[in-house]
Order: C-alpha cells, then sequence, then structure tokens
C-alpha cells in the first residue's frame, strides 16, 4: 500500500509526499493521474494546538440546546439527557450486527419492551418500531388502513385532513394514493358540521392531531370519532403533539384506530439538522395482522421476530427500525416510569401558558383558550414580521421559533418551551422578545451579530448557488 512519508528536504521544501507503491499492481500516483511519484502533497503546517482551537471555534458556531433556547420545542430539539446516549454507546449494543439474531436477545428486549411501553402509553394494543420518521410512520399508518379496507373489499379513497394539519398528512395521504379533503377550521377546532358534510362511503380515514397545531386540545374529539366511525372510517392520529398528552389521555381511548409516535420528539432524541428519526407505528386490535413485519414477539426461548403474518404490508425499512432512537427513547422512558412522563406533560403545559401569559401584552395569540404545550402567536399588529423578529432572536442567543405555521394563522409564530426549561429562561426570552418590539428599525436589518449576515431572499431565491465553483466566485 502507499503512504504519505513526511519530507524535511528537497528543494528547500518540506511536507508529505506519497511513497512510491512497493505492489506493482497499487499504482496509487498512476491511479491520480499524476506521473511523478515523488510529488509533494502541499498540505498546511500547523501545531496541534491551532488545529483545536480551529475546530473548538467552529464548535460553537453550532447552535445547540446544551447551550441556548430553542423556542421551537419538541419539534425539532428537546432536550435530552446524556443517560441516553450513554445508553446508546454500549458496544453490546452499538457493535452487535442487526443478522445476528442469536446475539440480538438484549435488542430484542429492549424493543419488546418499547413496544409494550408505547402501547400502555397510547392505548393501542400492538406497536411496530420499523417506520424512520413521523412521515414514515404516517405513511405506513396509511398504508395498514387501505390494506384493512381491501381486505374487506371495500376501496376507499378519500383521507380528510384538518387544514391546520402537519403539512405531512396530506402528502403522506397523497403518496398512499389517497384522494386528500380538506376540512376547515372553526374557532381553531375541527369544524363539526363541515365534516359532517365532507365523510361518505368513500372516506378512509381522518387524520388528526391532538392538540392541534395551534396547541388547542380537540374538545369535540369523540363527536368527531363518531362521525368518521358511523361513515366506516378510521381515525388516524398523528403523535407529533404527544408531549401535552403522555400519562393524562390515551389517544387510543379516543377512538384512534392508528397511529405513529415521534420518538425523535416526544421521547427526546432531538432531530435537529435533518435526523435521526424514528415513526413507530400503534394500532388497536383489528389493525394488528396488517403491521409491518417482521414485529418482536416474546417466546418460551427468548425474543424472536416474528415474519409469519401473511397479511402485513411487508418491510417498510430495512432491518427494523432506528434502533439507537429507539434505545434513547426505552432509556427515557425507563428513567422517567409513568409518574415521571406524566410530569413532563403537565410541566411542558405549564411552561407554555406561563410564556405565553409573558408576553400577551406584546403579541397577539388568536387561539388562546385551552393551551397545551405550545401556542401560535402573531405579529401582524406589531411593526415586524415573524421572519424579522425570527432573525433578530438570533443576535441575542436565541434560536428562532416555527414561523409561518399554521397556516391559518398570519404572521404566525409557534412558540413550544417544552418542560425542561426554567421559569428564568422563560423570563428572559419573554423580556428580549419585548426588546425586539420596541426596537424594530434594528431588527428589520438582523441579524447584525452571526457568521453569515442578512441575507438577500430574493437574490439568493432567484440565483441559488448550487455549484462550488458559484461559491468560489
Amino acid at each position: 500500500m502507499s503512504k504519505l512519508i513526511w519530507d524535511r528536504g528537497r528543494a528547500g521544501r518540506r511536507g508529505f509526499r506519497v511513497a512510491k507503491p512497493q505492489t506493482p499492481e497499487v499504482d496509487l500516483v498512476a491511479y491520480l493521474g499524476n506521473e511523478h511519484s515523488q510529488e509533494l502533497l502541499d498540505l498546511p503546517e500547523v501545531s496541534e494546538l491551532d488545529v483545536v482551537r480551529h475546530y473548538t471555534s467552529l464548535s460553537h458556531k453550532n447552535f445547540s440546546v446544551d447551550n441556548n433556547f430553542y423556542p421551537l420545542g419538541s419539534c425539532t430539539m428537546k432536550y435530552n439527557p446524556k443517560v441516553n446516549d450513554a445508553a446508546s454507546q454500549m458496544s453490546e449494543f452499538r457493535e452487535v450486527h442487526p443478522l445476528a439474531v442469536d446475539a440480538l436477545q438484549g435488542s430484542l428486549e429492549v424493543m419488546h419492551i418499547t413496544q409494550e411501553y408505547l402501547s400502555k402509553i397510547s392505548g393501542m394494543d400492538a406497536v411496530s418500531l420499523q417506520p424512520l420518521a413521523g412521515a414514515h410512520g404516517e405513511l405506513t399508518g396509511l398504508m395498514i388502513i387501505q390494506a384493512y379496507h381491501r381486505d374487506r373489499g371495500s376501496e376507499r379513497d378519500e383521507v380528510i385532513v384538518p387544514d391546520s394539519a402537519h403539512g405531512t398528512n396530506p402528502a403522506s395521504a397523497a403518496m398512499c394514493g389517497f384522494k386528500v379533503i380538506e376540512v376547515k377550521s372553526k374557532d381553531g377546532m375541527v369544524d363539526i358540521e363541515e365534516l359532517r358534510q365532507k365523510v361518505s362511503d368513500k372516506t378512509a380515514a381522518l387524520m388528526i392531531t391532538n392538540p392541534n397545531t395551534l396547541g388547542l386540545f380537540e374538545k369535540n374529539i369523540c363527536e368527531i370519532e363518531k362521525i368518521v366511525h358511523d361513515a366506516g372510517g378510521l381515525i388516524y392520529y398523528d403523535g407529533a403533539n404527544l408531549n401535552a398528552l403522555m400519562g393524562i389521555v390515551r389517544p387510543g381511548d379516543m377512538g384512534v384506530d392508528v397511529m405513529h409516535f415521534n420518538l425523535h420528539k416526544t421521547f427526546s432524541t432531538p432531530h435537529g439538522g435533518g435526523g435521526p428519526g424514528s415513526g413507530p407505528v400503534g394500532v388497536k386490535k383489528h389493525l394488528e395482522p396488517y403491521l409491518p413485519r417482521p414485529v418482536v414477539v416474546k417466546g418460551e426461548d427468548g425474543f424472536k421476530l416474528d415474519f409469519d403474518r401473511p397479511k402485513s404490508i411487508g418491510k417498510v425499512a430495512s432491518f427494523y427500525g432506528n434502533f439507537g432512537v429507539v434505545l434513547r427513547a426505552f432509556v427515557y422512558m425507563t428513567v422517567l416510569g409513568k409518574c415521571g412522563l406524566r410530569k413532563a406533560s403537565e410541566l411542558a403545559v405549564l411552561n407554555a401558558n406561563y410564556l405565553k401569559a409573558l408576553l400577551e401584552d406584546v403579541l397577539d395569540v388568536p387561539y388562546s383558550e385551552g393551551t397545551m404545550h405550545e401556542f401560535v402567536a402573531t405579529s401582524k399588529d406589531t411593526d415586524l414580521t415573524a421572519l424579522e423578529i425570527a432573525k433578530s432572536l438570533l443576535d441575542y442567543g436565541y434560536h428562532a421559533p416555527t414561523v409561518y405555521f399554521p397556516l391559518i394563522v398570519h404572521e404566525a409564530l409557534m412558540i413550544e418551551p417544552t418542560e425542561t426549561e426554567s421559569p428564568e429562561t422563560l423570563e428572559e426570552f419573554a423580556e428580549t422578545l419585548k426588546e425586539i418590539l420596541k426596537n424594530p428599525e434594528r431588527s428589520k436589518s438582523a441579524p447584525h451579530l452571526m457568521p453569515i449576515k442578512r441575507a438577500d431572499e430574493v437574490k439568493a431565491a432567484r440565483h441559488p448557488v448550487l455549484t462550488r465553483s458559484q461559491i468560489a466566485e
């Protein structure tokens, strides 16, 4: 094999050079298209201290929940206890090969217990850990619903989605081949009368988030469930906001037939920056045969993977799901226990309501009655847009909240503090927002203190930089 050799001389130059391969068959230099076997590689010569300082400086430019407050909450960056990471790095879990079933007993037991935990928390009868993200869980759940109706000889092809739903809901339904039927909101809730008009013998399911994206609990959930079930449809529950309900209300007790969990949200593995995710699916008994295979089961000889499921929709991911996230969620649930999970939800709701009260004199909250774990404010009555407020927060060391969602609120700021933030942090954040609103002119050109200053958004949209050569220019 070729190797790098430190050259102390050669025409007054110092640096690494590639030694000519000793084995004739392996000519690395020729492979690289260089005819000079002793050509130097011009690598920078720096001290270890300079290298350490360089990468430490880069790390400080990263925004993390470990050093700053994320007001966009469990959707992307809920605090992840360090014990979760410690468990996920244990060699007994990390180094085992997923095909070495005989060596997987510990991992399979973790998966089986996690399935049972999620079933108890949700009121569902069975769980598959296979889906790799929330939207993937939605698609899986809808495929299960589709298989269920087809098995009964019914070709229902419509899925009803509230206008306040997460964008992945209609996208998942469309990807599964369903026609998406939108139902409007009334006072922030599903319009019951319009729902009655939209259900039909074509309705396969209603997708609902509860609490919804406005942070409101659908008080008419039992009536909604009856309307859809009476029409022969099923209830799909988007579990993205389960952080408000753990240990308090179970979706299965609200008439839900199938749901997904966001382990990377509710159960503490942040997926800021795009990953990793995990979106297990829970179902009631009548949908259990259609779960993805395999499912972890407990037998007389230990735990095993059950592939013998003739009505299954099949595998939806390689192997058995994102095990690292499942393991973190298992530790989180085990450490907190039943009472701890309920306490987490209670604190999440308390923090959201406290922060809303701190801001009510400067920001309007259109739908404020019965706020759960998050609330949606609007900046339409201020001198700043939601985007300008978001950019200004960066200068003060805060991550921006979710902006312009849900779409039914103009200039929306969705704020979710989660359960782990202290009252002092919430008070400081509220004071910062008030300061920003008092100085609108400065905020219109923010951020000022970030490595990248105010971007020209129109130019960025019309002339995107897509290649390295464009960056160099």
